[in-house]
């Protein structure tokens, strides 16, 4: 199949597939493995009201086909702070977007994304009208580098487990560094607009070999697993929203900021869900509904940042029968997910490496890694 014209008339990164295996036991630094995201804070209005961020899920995918570029565009022209998306890997090295692994939910073409060539996966149109083609990460960031976009616009890089994690952090990195952070030399550099969202352990010894400087984020839905997470100095969280809610989630989230964490929940489209994140402070609602996210926390606003009856913040049995389901599969999931992902020898000893030389007043940090 002939590939379409690109918006950006570059080839992939060249990589260096000769290059051995990143060694954990290199030296690394004690108290700042990785750095804070700082521009990942919650807004702050004139009036002094403290809302989370709007984070557009796949871009605004309510409305447009998930993780294309109309998509992020038009998440960005709604007001939305900040882009959420999923990387693969193409049979030729390109980090593509897709959430999915196969091609057939999206694009209708019962293939894995990792047995494609990117001149045939960039031929292909979504199912979804209005028929949009898939685009790589570079094209993502060539649009954020672009001075007539919005430069305060971030990224969450969902990085799916199923990658090998030292291939896809280095062409992670080689593709970052392909495209300048702007034109003109003014806006903020990558580091403060991409973070990097890490499902397990297993990604940070590459994380940190290759794009040392990023900050990171956990993402899932297992809290038991997340608590390997509060070892890393300046990790944050984001996790599935349902998962945090009840006495454990309470739990979690005050472990989490006693040690300065931010949280950041998915996927939140109903407004009590909504409710529920601006009442409990979270960084960033990730939400497939950008505009109606943003009318809630303006309504919320109008009513002095308390809230009030027109916006829905009681939950129904109806809600509380939505948790108890998704607690009982993300318990399950999340069995099976830490023996398929548990850690081995390598990463607990990346993740106890970190640790030397951490501050004795963060006594709760002590107690998370076992080995």
């Amino acid at each position: 199949m002939n590939s379409p014209t690109s918006s950006i008339d570059q080839k992939a990164p060249e990589t260096d597939n000769s290059s051995t295996p990143v060694s954990i036991e290199s030296q690394l630094p004690a108290e700042d493995a990785f750095p804070k995201a700082s521009f990942t804070e919650p807004i702050t209005t004139k009036e002094g009201h403290t809302f989370p961020q709007t984070i557009a899920h796949r871009g605004y995918r309510a409305l447009y086909p998930e993780n294309t570029m109309a998509a992020f565009k038009a998440a960005v022209a709604a007001g939305a702070h900040a882009l959420e998306t999923d990387i693969h890997i193409s049979s030729d090295d390109v980090i593509v977007i897709s959430h999915d692994a196969n091609l057939k939910r999206c694009f209708g073409q019962d293939q894995k994304i990792k047995d494609c060539s990117w001149a045939y996966l960039s031929a292909l149109r979504t199912i979804k009208p209005p028929h949009e083609p898939m685009p790589r990460l570079l094209d993502l960031l060539a649009y954020l580098a672009d001075p007539t976009t919005n430069q305060a616009i971030w990224v969450l890089l969902d990085i799916k487990p199923d990658n090998d994690p030292e291939k896809t952090m280095r062409l992670i990195a080689s593709t970052i560094a392909s495209v300048p952070p702007t034109t003109n030399g003014t806006t903020p550099p990558w580091t403060s607009r991409i973070l990097l969202g890490l499902w397990t352990t297993s990604f940070l010894p590459a994380a940190h070999a290759h794009l040392p400087n990023f900050p990171i984020t956990y993402i899932g839905f297992s809290l038991p697993y997340a608590r390997n997470f509060l070892s890393i100095p300046n990790a944050s969280f984001n996790l599935l929203q349902k998962s945090l809610v009840g006495p454990y989630g309470a739990r979690f989230m005050r472990d989490a900021r006693a040690l300065g964490r931010r949280i950041f929940v998915w996927t939140v489209n109903e407004e009590v869900w909504m409710a529920w994140g601006i009442r409990k402070g979270v960084g960033g609602v990730i939400t497939d509904e950008v505009e109606k996210f943003l009318d809630v926390c303006k309504r919320w606003e109008d009513n002095d940042g308390a809230g009030n009856g027109n916006i829905k913040t009681k939950m129904t049995a109806r809600d509380f029968i939505s948790v108890l389901c998704f607690q009982l599969a993300a318990t399950v999931l999340g069995i099976v997910f830490w023996i398929w992902f548990r850690d081995g020898k390598a990463d607990r000893r990346f993740r106890k490496r970190v640790l030397i030389g951490q501050p004795q007043s963060q006594p709760q940090l002590q107690a998370k890694v076992k080995s």
